[in-house]
Order: structure tokens, then sequence, then C-alpha cells
């Protein structure tokens, strides 16, 4: 079992509200756009606190540094294919966001595996930034003005910019690691 404090609550909260975007989003929910835009608002909105709680309360757990990325993770991609099944984003789009999403934590887990811990970086927060508000704007405005269009391509943009900046980040860390374990003196002899 894991401690049920506040930031693990909140992670939670997140997680059960995807199925609550989902079926706002494509059942015969009245006002159901509506609805998704502001459970999907008040659901990202719970993955900066629950962070901002967990260091300031030194209530991180184990279970919080697994589950916050992938309620995350789980929000975003729902979402995604919920937009997409109705038409208001490109598949592509939603592809490329998913993959770059699955890649990233498949090399965190070849890091952790490693011992290698890579902080988010500043264009990693800015891609979820953008995902957020991309994501929000195409629940909450139907159909989608040119704006709204232009958000989406920096959000691609950025995912994939921020996705290659992390691979080229761990793959530096591995050789730089690497190296250093080849430059120590063999001290079994």
């Amino acid at each position: 079992m894991f401690p049920l404090n506040l930031p693990n609550f909140l992670t939670l909260t997140r997680i059960l509200a995807v199925p609550v975007v989902v079926v706002a989003l494509l059942g015969e929910t009245p006002n159901g756009d509506a609805l998704a835009a502001a459970v999907f608002a008040l659901a990202a909105l719970t993955d900066g606190l629950d962070g901002y709680f967990a260091r300031s309360r030194d209530a991180v757990t184990t279970f919080g540094k697994l589950m916050d990325p992938i309620a995350d993770k789980l929000l975003i991609a729902a979402a995604l294919v919920s937009l997409v099944s109705l038409n208001r984003l490109a598949a592509w789009v939603a592809m490329v966001i998913i993959a770059r999403e699955f890649a990233v934590t498949v090399m965190r887990a070849i890091a952790v595996e490693r011992g290698i811990v890579i902080a988010a970086s500043w264009m990693g927060k800015l891609k979820t930034i953008l995902q957020i508000a991309a994501v929000f704007a195409l629940i909450a405005a139907n159909p989608a003005p040119a704006w709204v269009d232009v958000l989406v391509y920096a959000a691609v943009a950025v995912t994939v910019i921020s996705g290659a900046d992390y691979f080229f980040g761990l793959r530096r860390r591995i050789e730089a690691e690497r190296e250093a374990r080849a430059a120590k003196p063999n001290r079994a002899r």
C-alpha cells in the first residue's frame, strides 16, 4: 500500500478524471465539452500542485514518483485520442505526442536502471504547458479558430524538440558515465 498524502491524492484524482473527460467528450453528455474542459483544466492544475505539495511538505513517495508522470500521460493521451475520434485533431498530431511520451518513458526507465536521474528541463515544462493549453483549447473551442491550430502546432514542435533534447541529454550522460568508468584505474590487480 502507498501513503495517501495530499500529493498522492491529487495524482489519484487526476487519474480518476481521465474517464470523466473521455465520457464527457464522447458520450451524449449535456454540455459535454464544457464539462470535459472544466475537468481537464482542474486535472491539469493538480499536476503542478501535487509536485509542489510533495516537495514543500517533504511528502515525496515512490508511488508519487512513479504515478505522477503516468497520470499526466494518461490525461493527455486519453484527451488526444478522444479529440481524434471526434475529428477535432489530426491523428498524426496525437501519434507524434503520444509516441514522444512513450519514448521518453522508456528512456527514463533505461536511465533509472543505469542510476541516472535527469531532471525535467525548462523545455519539458514548456512542452507540458503547451500540450495542456492546446488540448484545453481543442476541447473548449469547437470549431477551433486559427489560433488554436497555431497552439497545437507549437505544442507538437516543442514536444518533438524536447524529446530530442531529452534523448541527446541522456546519451551524453551515459557516454560521460562510460568515460568516467574507463578513466578510473583498475584497482583489483
